[in-house]
C-alpha cells in the first residue's frame, strides 16, 4: 500500500507540474553566472524540477549506502555477540557439570 501511495503522489505532482509548465510558455530572460539568454518558462520550470529530483536522488543514494553499511556492521556485531554468548553458556554448563562431578566424588 505504501508503494501505491508514492506512485499516486508522483503522478499527481507530474500532472500539476505539467499543467503549470504548459500554462507558462512565455519567454523569460535567464542569467546564469556569465551567460545570459532567453528561454521559454516551461523549460526553466522543467529543468528546475529535474535538477531538484536529481539532487534528491543523489542524497537519497548516499543515505541508502550509509544505512546499508551500518546494517552490515551491526549484523557482524550481532554475529560476534551470539558466538560469545554461545561460548559463555558452554563454559557455564561445563563448569556446572564439573562442579557436580566434584561434589559427587566427595
Amino acid at each position: 500500500m505504501k508503494q501505491q501511495t508514492y506512485v499516486l503522489l508522483a503522478i499527481f505532482f507530474i500532472i500539476v507540474i505539467s499543467v503549470i509548465s504548459v500554462l507558462n510558455v512565455d519567454p523569460v530572460g535567464v542569467n546564469v553566472l556569465v551567460w545570459q539568454g532567453e528561454s521559454p518558462l516551461i523549460f526553466i520550470i522543467l529543468f528546475s524540477v529535474l535538477l531538484g529530483s536529481l539532487v534528491t536522488v543523489i542524497f537519497g543514494v548516499g543515505k541508502y549506502v550509509s544505512l546499508h553499511r551500518e546494517k552490515k556492521q551491526l549484523q557482524q556485531r550481532v554475529t560476534y555477540l551470539e558466538k560469545a554468548l554461545k561460548r559463555q553458556t558452554e563454559l557455564a554448563s561445563q563448569s556446572e557439570s564439573s562442579a557436580e562431578e566434584d561434589t559427587a566424588e566427595e
